[in-house]
């Protein structure tokens, strides 16, 4: 089935699990005369593993609470009546995804220095692929189940979705979700070709950043529709503030990294408040506070650069390995299957609506933490190691 049109920023995109620096990016040289902070050996950033669970959750909150559409099906009324109090904080759950899109900038600017393009390529298709296709190919069963109540998508578009290029291909999604990894995509594809292709250095990061910014602002000011979607105005300010926190955790006294990190704050909660605040108004599901808005974008950009710092190292606990590893595959089913699960749990067993909420959000945990197992884990390496031959 075609997805109700999405109107706000919600879902996660997929990000990598945060690893600590990779060896070779310890050894590349910064620009001349610049003198950065060795990151060989660092340990493994588990925060950052935490924070895209609680990213992840946000936007699980959003679907299921947050908001009108097929989940008002699911339950047999309008969230806000289910949760008349807690309806209008799921609201800025959406915003979960401007916190995904900082940790992927990060992320992507580590694993990506240092390492050649065919590496990166295939660790990224490693990464993206296995959960997808399982997930697609769930959904689309699921989905044509008798008893089920949604409709799935047409054979042909079920199969287009299997290259991640649906959406500008302009066919039905089967994950609403995706959308996200187009985003995600598009922004690996400027990466590589800017950044991994002719070799990272702080030099030419920081002019990929400066460079995409001004472009970003050119594009919306230009209003071209190809321009907007090679250079992603609204997502940028958040992927560059990813690497910018990056370029901190190398070098905290980069003075240029703080003022890419500071510019794509400004700009970014700018196109957050614009894009999700609105005047009051009845036909709305929800209102949105500007500030709040404001806050929870401010509190995105602080945490990854809190983790960055190395203040959050007292949180280091294994388990929040386990928890980064199960966010992706969470994103990608948690939405549709979260649908079938409220239904069956709120409608035929009568459950209450708080029950039935985290009831959801666990199922949705142990279905990812199979997928991770039992997909993720078999196929990533054997992908990996087939494209990076």
């Amino acid at each position: 089935m075609t997805p109700p049109a999405i109107t706000d920023t919600a879902g996660p995109a997929a990000i990598p699990a945060a690893v600590s620096a990779p060896a070779a990016a310890a050894a590349s040289a910064p620009a001349a005369g610049h003198t950065a902070r060795p990151t060989r050996g660092k340990p493994r950033l588990r925060a950052l593993d935490g924070l895209r669970l609680v990213a992840a959750l946000m936007v699980a909150a959003y679907h299921y609470g947050g908001r009108d559409g097929e989940i008002a099906r699911a339950w047999g009324s309008s969230p806000r009546e289910q949760f008349p109090t807690a309806s209008e904080w799921f609201a800025y759950g959406c915003l979960g995804v401007q916190i995904f899109f900082v940790i992927s900038g990060f992320v992507i600017c580590m694993s990506g220095w240092g390492r050649p393009l065919r590496s990166f390529f295939a660790s990224r298709a490693s990464r993206l692929l296995p959960a997808y296709w399982a997930a697609i190919l769930l959904v689309t069963a699921v989905f044509a189940l008798p008893v089920v109540a949604y409709e799935t998508v047409a054979p042909s578009d079920a199969l287009v979705n299997l290259t991640m290029l649906q959406q500008p291909l302009g066919a039905d999604r089967v994950l609403g979700v995706c959308w996200t990894l187009w985003a995600e995509l598009r922004f690996y594809a400027l990466f590589a070709l800017c950044v991994v292709l002719p070799g990272a250095t702080r030099a030419r990061v920081v002019l990929f950043c400066a460079v995409w910014t001004l472009a970003a602002a050119v594009a919306e000011g230009a209003d071209q529709p190809l321009l907007d979607l090679v250079l992603m105005p609204e997502y940028a300010p958040f992927f560059v503030g990813g690497i910018g926190i990056y370029l901190i955790h190398r070098d905290r006294r980069d003075l240029t990294a703080w003022g890419i990190t500071g510019v794509s704050w400004l700009i970014g909660q700018h196109y957050a408040v614009d894009r999700l605040w609105h005047a009051p108004n009845p036909d709305f599901f929800s209102y949105r506070s500007a500030y709040v808005i404001i806050a929870v974008v401010t509190a995105g950009f602080a945490a990854v650069l809190v983790i960055a710092l190395g203040h959050a190292q007292w949180a280091n606990w294994r388990w929040l390995t386990v928890a980064g590893a199960l966010t992706y595959p969470f994103y990608l089913v948690h939405e549709h299957l979260g649908w079938v699960t409220v239904e069956a749990l709120h409608r035929r067993l009568g459950l209450p609506s708080y029950a039935t909420f985290g009831l959801t959000i666990a199922a949705m945990l142990a279905l990812a933490w199979f997928l991770h197992r039992c997909v993720e884990e078999r196929l990533t390496p054997l992908i990996r190691r087939g494209l990076a031959r």
